[in-house]
């Protein structure tokens, strides 16, 4: 194929889809200087010098290429008003397959590399973003994941399916927020298990959750203890949300505590959306459909259901991974020594949210006894 023939083709499936911007305002299209076609063998681009010095090179004459196992590498540029400005890049390359995997390395004039890799289009990158930025991005990265993240919606609805008074309300879900919270930041810090088979575990665990949850409305749940289950299965929930999370991080640049916070945030407020649109839902359906105990099971049931099904197929995956008990070593006893420092932490909010919950059952049940007390002094 002919230099000018590539060069066209360059232009219209990768260059065309590359919008480029220096502290928000767009740049020009990049400008396309060479095209070369090149092995799927070749490891020129691991790093920008021999990256550039291949791209220079010519292909043998002699080489021979196979039907659709052929590279093209092209060495394109764009003007930028200054190298320590501010970059993003929205590559919409998505459309040139089914299955587009990206891998972006960014080298800012400060010095060393960044490195990004993503399945589809991610939308704007922020190639060094700003804390707000980074914010911003993990805030909605988190409120998106919690709406499209059905079996965590379904363990809060049997979570609040039995409730109709807004101060047991609060103190179960802070309890599951509390909990969650723990193991996502723990997950981040790098206290989770390292084995391939812990995230297939987490998500067995998760069903189990849902299950649990339902089954506890059919057969009468004990609402004054509720917080409690809340608080143990609100620290498996947690990890599952760290593994939505994991592979985002690589976008918080250098605020890797202020984009997990966001994160945080995002799922807290995607799961108040959920259940500002569900308490109330609830309430007019006990009250003008059906009777609350009769819709509690059916409810619940049709949950329960679901959730046994997941936590079969979920299984079915866990199986097929093997448990090894790890050789003694120092990596091995410094995991040990994260997963009881978590477990210290786990104890100490346990204890937090017991004292917590405490004074708001007090609370509410003090608030009942003012009549009875008004009636007496009458």
């Amino acid at each position: 194929m002919t230099a000018p023939l590539l060069n066209d083709a360059a232009k219209v499936w990768i260059a065309d889809g590359l919008e480029l911007y220096e502290n928000g305002a767009r740049l020009a299209q990049p400008h396309i200087l060479q095209t070369r076609i090149a092995l799927p063998s070749d490891r020129s681009f691991t790093t920008f010098d021999s990256a550039a010095a291949h791209v220079a090179t010519a292909l043998p004459n002699d080489t021979q290429l196979l039907w659709k196992q052929a590279m093209l590498d092209v060495d394109m540029e764009v003007p930028i008003a200054d190298p320590n400005d501010r970059f993003s890049i929205n590559p919409t390359l998505a459309r040139l397959g089914v299955r587009t995997n990206t891998v972006l390395r960014f080298l800012p004039a400060s010095g060393g590399e960044r490195a990004f890799e993503y399945i589809g289009d991610p939308g704007v990158v922020e190639l060094d973003p700003r804390w707000h930025q980074a914010a911003l991005r993990f805030v909605t990265l988190g409120f998106e994941h919690i709406l499209d993240g059905i079996d965590h919606l379904l363990f809060v609805f049997c979570l609040v399916i039995p409730f109709r008074k807004i101060r047991p309300l609060v103190a179960i879900i802070t309890s599951f927020t509390v909990s969650h919270s723990i193991t996502l930041i723990a997950s981040a810090a790098g206290m989770a298990p390292a084995g391939l088979w812990f995230p297939p575990l987490i998500e067995v665990l998760i069903a189990l959750s849902i299950v649990y949850m339902a089954l506890e409305n059919i057969v009468g749940p004990k609402l004054e203890r509720r917080w409690i289950v809340a608080f143990g299965f609100g620290l498996v929930h947690g990890f599952g949300f760290s593994f939505a999370l994991r592979e985002s991080m690589q976008f918080a640049g250098s605020h890797l505590a202020t984009s997990l916070v966001s994160f945080n945030v995002g799922v807290e407020l995607g799961q108040l959306l959920a259940l500002a649109l569900v308490v109330p839902a609830l309430t007019l359906l006990f009250r003008r459909v059906v009777a609350e105990r009769m819709g509690t099971i059916l409810l619940s049931a049709f949950v329960a259901h679901t959730a046994w099904h997941w936590m079969l197929d979920r299984f079915a995956v866990l199986r097929q991974y093997q448990f090894e008990m790890p050789a003694m070593s120092l990596s091995v006893a410094a995991s040990v020594a994260r997963g009881l420092i978590l477990l210290l932490i786990v104890a100490g909010a346990g204890w937090a949210m017991f004292e917590v919950v405490g004074r708001i059952q007090r609370g509410a049940s003090g608030a009942s006894q003012i009549p009875g007390l008004a009636r007496g002094d009458e």
